[in-house]
């Protein structure tokens, strides 16, 4: 087995696993790319691309086809540009049972949907690292929701939903013990001590609060990827597996000794019923719980102690074992919901199954024994066919609703089209270089959107100008409405994208929010109006009540701060007028700045740290005197008598007694 491990990769190296140029890249490049990806001034693009930011923990946001970059959305990670997770009012979105943790690794997203079809309102991104989903709303572009999940080490597996967003579903990526057992067993134990877990975590179908309705705990092995089912295969989840083994050392050689490692195909519809019989156990758990309200301008962060955990060994009817070569990291459902294509990134071969065929054989026990008394079912009575010779590496693959399906193929660096009836391949085009997922919008639906293709590459190697020992990222958008893939451009990505999706620009922006109204304004320090602004002592405690509007800040000047204080500055944006926001910063505050959107209230925590006069000042550019909206802020040394006074619009003397040197 090691020494097929090793052909596997010398081969791979001789095909230019390490960025040769393919003898064929100047043809791959349609002749009227330019034309097909310019979006002209004022015009827009056609698609919203919502691309994971891998190990930046955030969100980012593309045109398709122009390729612009939009927004960053912070999720897991602190973001200085919005104030997000320095401000007193987002902080809490970043708690965990774990304390404070601002990062993340997300990896995998996915779009709400409504009869089994993109619905625009919201999308879920996954906390590869500190096991967390988060619920980002659309109309805003914000983290609504964080969730932790608890029993789980690592969340590489995870969002995935249901055809109607009921559920959102979330593997282990490792397995551990369990949160309630003594978890302080020897390593060399896997077998015996470690668990692997799903969780199922429901989705308000109105306002999209989460929350963990249960938890499957299964053996201890590595979840990946997953689909839902969808038309016949509704109420089915279907996930790859690796490390059948159980292997805990040196994993790329003890976890890869098998043939075939499995999907686990997962009746979600069963284990609901036996949730509803009150068949699931309780168990003491802690995992984090923050929401963040657009009334109040605030989140809320709250501790967990308990989940429902269904033991699948006691219940046989809810997970089924289909074999699957080669330690599979790709599994997706087409848009019929009769195929399930596994990829396995150790074969050479692309195995597609037939959901009828897997019903078959479970009515007919076709069993090929078990594992872990999971029932294993006859590789041959489950399979539909397979794809030969297809690529070298294969990982993730999309559908565009015509029949064909398109695979990543890391090792020998290409798209491959292949069709679902007949499993022959259509169509190669070469990628620069090593892709790991691929985008067509829609591409996991009943109704892809299938104009485009985005590959997302691990290697950038001579793509791009050089900045260093590391690259940019590497995106390139394919054309897929013809017979043939053309190639129209490439474009560089923050973070390292894992996965993305796409929808169609008018679904998302006709729900778009412009600003928030003041009158709908319930933070508990809101300013409505210059008038009430003010400042108030509190002991050592500060709060300055404090409104923005172009151009200047209520109050301006404030005194009487004293070393030892703790200030709070509580901005209201006054602005009722789409895209201006204002800022907020101080000099030698060791956090960051305030983004406060139209309407809005946000908090900024201060503690000086030096007597003197210190100037605060507006920090996104509002209007033409956006330079002059800025104030000062006296400290005084403590015990000082200074009176606490705050003022606008007032000079210390009459202008005609200005004089020049």
């Amino acid at each position: 087995m090691k020494k097929n491990i090793l052909l596997f990769i010398s081969t791979a190296l001789m095909l230019g696993f390490f960025g040769c140029k393919p003898r064929n890249a100047q043809d791959s490049v349609s002749g009227d790319a330019a034309s097909r990806v310019y979006v002209p001034p004022g015009q827009y693009d056609e698609v919203y691309n919502f691309v994971s930011g891998g190990f930046s923990g955030q969100v980012s946001v593309y045109g398709i086809p122009s390729g612009r970059l939009f927004r960053v959305i912070p999720v897991f990670s602190v973001d200085p540009e919005k104030g997000w997770g320095y401000s007193e009012e987002t902080k809490p979105m970043l708690n965990t049972s774990h304390g404070f943790v601002p990062w993340d690794d997300q990896h995998h997203l996915a779009l709400s949907q409504t009869n089994g079809e993109i619905d625009g309102r919201w999308l879920f991104a996954n906390g590869n690292n500190t096991p967390r989903v988060a619920r980002v709303d659309l109309k805003t572009f914000r983290t609504a929701e964080i969730i932790e999940i608890p029993n789980s080490a690592g969340n590489h597996s995870s969002p995935f939903i249901t055809e109607n967003s009921e559920y959102v579903v979330a593997g282990t990526r490792f397995s551990v013990p369990l949160d309630s057992e003594n978890g302080d067993v020897p390593i060399d134990s896997y077998q015996k001590n470690f668990k692997g877990t799903i969780s199922f975590i429901s989705v308000a179908p109105e306002e999209g609060d989460m929350k963990i309705a249960f938890q499957l705990l299964l053996p201890g092995m590595n979840f990946d990827l997953s689909h839902s089912g969808k038309g016949p295969s509704s109420g089915w989840f279907f996930f790859s597996c690796y490390n059948a083994e159980q292997a805990y050392s040196l994993l790329e050689v003890n976890a890869s000794k098998r043939d075939k490692d499995y999907i686990l195909a997962v009746n979600w519809k069963k284990a609901e019923e036996y949730i509803k019989q009150g068949k699931g156990e309780k168990q003491k758990v802690r995992y984090a719980h923050n929401k963040y309200s657009d009334e109040t301008h605030s989140a809320t962060s709250k501790i967990e102690t308990e989940v429902t955990v269904i033991d699948v060994a006691k219940f046989p009817d809810i997970v089924y074992m289909i074999p699957c070569p080669k330690s599979p990291h790709g599994c997706d459902v087409d848009p019929s919901g009769e195929y399930i294509v596994g990829s396995g990134k150790l074969a050479a071969l692309i195995p597609v199954f037939s959901f009828s065929k897997i019903q078959a054989a479970i009515a007919n026990k076709d069993y090929d024994g078990d594992y872990s008394g999971i029932p294993v079912l006859k590789y041959e009575s489950a399979l539909h066919g397979e794809v030969q010779k297809p690529g070298l590496g294969p990982l993730h693959t999309e559908f565009d609703g015509k029949g064909n399906a398109y695979t990543t193929f890391f090792i020998s660096s290409e798209i491959v089209k292949w069709s679902l009836k007949d499993l022959s391949v259509l169509d190669r085009q070469p990628t620069y270089y090593s892709p790991g997922h691929l985008m067509i919008p829609g591409g996991d639906t009943k109704n892809p959107y299938g104009k485009y293709l985005v590959a997302y590459n691990k290697i950038t190697k001579d793509r791009y100008l050089p900045t260093g020992p590391e690259l940019s990222q590497s995106a390139q958008l394919f054309d897929i409405s013809g017979d043939k893939m053309k190639l129209l451009a490439d474009y560089p990505s923050i973070g390292e994208p894992h996965y993305a999706q796409g929808a169609p620009a008018d679904l998302i922006s006709k729900n778009s929010l412009k600003v928030f109204r003041l009158d709908d304004n319930k933070h508990p320090y809101v300013t409505l109006g210059e008038k009430n602004s003010k400042v108030v002592r509190e002991g050592n405690v500060v709060h300055v009540y404090m409104t923005a509007i172009r151009s200047h800040f209520s109050p301006d000047n404030i005194e009487g701060i004293k070393m030892g204080d703790e200030v709070y500055f509580h901005v209201t944006n006054l602005e009722q007028d789409w895209d201006v926001p204002h800022g907020f910063g101080i000099k030698g505050a060791n956090n960051a700045e305030l983004l406060i959107m139209p309407g809005e209230t946000q908090t900024l925590k201060w503690v000086p740290d030096r007597v003197g006069i210190l100037p605060f000042y507006c920090t996104d550019f509002c209007s033409a005197l956006h330079q002059e909206m800025s104030g000062y802020i006296r400290v005084s040394p403590k015990g000082s008598t200074v009176p606490l006074s705050f003022s606008l619009g007032q000079n210390s003397r009459p202008l005609d007694s200005l004089t020049t040197k």
